[in-house]
Formats: C-alpha cells, sequence, structure tokens
C-alpha cells in the first residue's frame, strides 16, 4: 500500500510542544467558547456541472462565501460505497476493501447494498477505519445519519447518535433531525461530527438520465434542505460555530436505451461467473476454466476492456485488494452491463443515467464545498482528490491522523489558519 503515515518524529515533536504550551483562562463570568463542530453532506451523484444552473441557491451562495474545489475527482471505481468510504476513511477503495457496490468473498457470503444484513456487517467495513469511529475513540461525541458504514460496528464502536438508511424519510425531515442534533441538549453531548446523506439525485439520475426535469427537481430538492438546515443554525446562533462540508461522491452520465450489453455475452457462464454488473463487472473463472474465461474477456472489446485484477492501468490504483475478483471489466462511458434478461427489458425503454467509469471523466466529478469558522471566504481550489477530505476532516477534529492515501496540502490554501 502506498501510504502517507505521518512522520513519527514530527508527531513526538508536536506532541512536546502541546504538552509545554498554556493557555489563559477565560475572563471570570465569561464561559469558554463551545468547540466548533463539522456537518459533513454527501448529495449522492451530484455532478459537478450541476451547480450554477439555477437549481441549486443554496450551494452556489456556499460556493461564493466559503470555498469550492473546480471540481473533485472520485476514486475508482465511482460508485457510491466504495467513494463514501473513501471519504471519510482517506483510502482508496484497493485500501480499504469496500471495493465495489456488489462483492463476494469465501468467508462472508455476498455482499449488496440493498441487503441490509450486509451493509450492517462489521466485518465488511474492517479494513479501514472511518473517522467517527476515531472520534468515538477520542471521547468526541458523533451522529451520523446513514452515511455507507455507519449501520455497522467498526472495531466495536458505533457514533453516538445514528439513522439507518430510510428512503422514506424526506430530505426536509433528515435536514431537522440533524439540526437538532447539532443544536440541542448539553454542549458537551453534541457532536463533533455530524454526517447528512442525500440520495434523491442519484435515483433521479439513474431513472431519468442526468440532465433530465426530474433530475433537475432532485436537485432543488436537497438544495432547499441543505438550505432549510443552514438557517436553523443561524436562527438558534450556530451559524458561525460549524464548519459545513458538502461534497458528492461521483456523478453521473447518460445511457441510451440500447446501450447495454448482457453479462452473458461477455463470458460463458460456464467458465466465469459474474461477481458484480453495471459499470465495472467483475468476473471469477470456474475451476479448470481459467485460461477459457481469460481467452473471451482479457483485452479491449466494443464498448468495454478487461484486465487481470493486478494488471489495471496504474493510475486507477485498484487491483491489489484480496476481494476483487481476477477478472475486472471496464464498460466505456454511457454502457451498462446487465443480466441478459434485464438487459432485454433495457432495450425499450427511456434514457437513463449511469456511473462507475472511469473517473478522470467529466460526467464522473463530484462536488467538494466548505463554510465556516476554520475556512476562508471566496476561494477557489484545484481540482483535487477524494482522498484528500479526511485529513481535512482530522485537521478540523483535532484528532490524531491514521495512515490514508491523501494529504491535506491541496486543501490548506482554504483554511482561515495554517494546519498544525
Amino acid at each position: 500500500m502506498f501510504l502517507r503515515p505521518a512522520s513519527c518524529l514530527a508527531l513526538v515533536c508536536a506532541l512536546l510542544l502541546c504538552a509545554c504550551q498554556t493557555h489563559p483562562p477565560a475572563p471570570a463570568g465569561v464561559a469558554p467558547a463551545a468547540p466548533a463542530q463539522v456537518l459533513l453532506i454527501s448529495i449522492d451523484g451530484l455532478r459537478a456541472s450541476y451547480l450554477g444552473q439555477g437549481d441549486s441557491p443554496t450551494l452556489d451562495r456556499l460556493a461564493a462565501q466559503g470555498v469550492r474545489a473546480a471540481w473533485m475527482n472520485p476514486s475508482y471505481p465511482s460508485l457510491t460505497f466504495p467513494n463514501h468510504y473513501t471519504l471519510v476513511t482517506g483510502l482508496r477503495p484497493d485500501h480499504h476493501g469496500m471495493i465495489h457496490n456488489m462483492m463476494q468473498v469465501e468467508a462472508l457470503g455476498h455482499f449488496k447494498v440493498a441487503d441490509t444484513d450486509t451493509t450492517g456487517d462489521g466485518r465488511w467495513w474492517s479494513q479501514a477505519q472511518p473517522v467517527w469511529v476515531t472520534a468515538e475513540q477520542a471521547h468526541l461525541p458523533t451522529a451520523i445519519w446513514a452515511w455507507p458504514g455507519s449501520a455497522a460496528e467498526i472495531d466495536g464502536v458505533r457514533p453516538s447518535r445514528y439513522r439507518l438508511y430510510d428512503h422514506d424519510v424526506s430530505a426536509m425531515d433528515r435536514a431537522n433531525e440533524v439540526a437538532d442534533w447539532l443544536s440541542t441538549g448539553p454542549v458537551a453531548q453534541r457532536p463533533r461530527l455530524a454526517a447528512l446523506y442525500l440520495e434523491m439525485v442519484d435515483n433521479a439520475g439513474h431513472s431519468y438520465g442526468p440532465d433530465a426535469p426530474e433530475t433537475r427537481a432532485a436537485v432543488r430538492t436537497v438544495d432547499a434542505a441543505i438550505g432549510h438546515l443552514l438557517a436553523v443554525l443561524e436562527q438558534r446562533g450556530l451559524a458561525g460555530q460549524v464548519n459545513v462540508i458538502v461534497v458528492s461522491d461521483h456523478g453521473m452520465a447518460p445511457v441510451p436505451p440500447a446501450q447495454v450489453l448482457a453479462l452473458e455475452d461477455m463470458a460463458d457462464p460456464a467458465d466465469a461467473q459474474w461477481i458484480s454488473n453495471g459499470q465495472v463487472i467483475g468476473f471469477e473463472p470456474r475451476p479448470g476454466h481459467r485460461a477459457q474465461a481469460e481467452a473471451r474477456l482479457l483485452g479491449r472489446h466494443d464498448h468495454y476492456s478487461c484486465w487481470r485484477k493486478g494488471e489495471l492501468p496504474a493510475h486507477w490504483q485498484y487491483g491489489g485488494n484480496t476481494r476483487i475478483p481476477a477478472i475486472v471489466c471496464q464498460l466505456d462511458e454511457g454502457w451498462d452491463a446487465l443480466e441478459a434478461s434485464a438487459a432485454a427489458r433495457r432495450h425499450t425503454g427511456r434514457m437513463r443515467g449511469s456511473h462507475g467509469y472511469a473517473p478522470d471523466l467529466p460526467s464522473m466529478r463530484a462536488i467538494f464545498l466548505a463554510r465556516g469558522p476554520a475556512f476562508r471566504q471566496g476561494v477557489t481550489l484545484p481540482a483535487f482528490d477524494n482522498v484528500d477530505v479526511y485529513p481535512l476532516l482530522i485537521q478540523l477534529l483535532g484528532l490524531p491522523p491514521r495512515p490514508s492515501d491523501g494529504t491535506l496540502a491541496p486543501l490548506q490554501p482554504a483554511l482561515a489558519a495554517p494546519a498544525r
């Protein structure tokens, strides 16, 4: 693994410096200022190009008043669970183990994002530690609304407060609950880190395509909910005490109805079992059929390419984790691969949307916005990789960093004060 662990010497020096520093007490009768809270919001499937189109006044205002990135690069594969875990661990999927939305491991069985038994099983998440676990271990309360991974006990720890994913809870109701978490109860018991997951834009993009009126309406819905959340915090006197970070996990590309392949046409099921479908297809050769599977799959084909797991393009930084199937196929932008029965139904359907394509494509670009006491105003950052969000969260919470693939350097110009 190519990680950037903190220098031991630097860490020892920093600890000695902190031990020697003294801070004057607050004046008599004046309560010490409460530590700033961090609010992390994810809008699943919000493509970077959606901003500034008239559907996101709240997000556009955040971009103008605080910090925005030109865009943020997702990690490979550009799928929901892998990238959400990257954002809170600083590790690429190849390193944190959430290598796809669909996985199969002999000791654990089959993982699907829609299966609450598997998403709530901590063994699937155990190859990395998310920031809320590190915070809880440091006695900082956290409150997480359905962020992927928060349904599981990881390293024996759960968030102080959490909500399981529930499609029927509206964006506005989620916003109200998170606002209450941040602003009610004794200050010491309020979450230092709160996170909110909103999937409405992704759902609309998949169902109708990224440019459909329904998708634009979903953008307006989540934008209004975030605007309401921020307005409630302001009304309760917390506007200057919360560092707000808004991200997305990936973008969305249009998929015309005829642009779908049958998995059975890619490889004979007698030679290879497909582990995942969609845009990043994992195949596991049947015992004694590796040669046949490789002869059929490896190389360039119409609308996709396939590699052995250790031979994928190096810049994707993917292929070493034991959970990755032996052969990985990447669909071209605008194409899906499904079981034959599902593929046949899609030929007569409408325009749809998908992600999971090469993360350097413009359609896959994600967003990054930030505003709060820790950030400068009116700053636009060059594009950076989403592994760099985790070091920022660690910095804002004052936590000891764990080894990660990210660095704070691209976000340093956004901070109001130099990083420690």
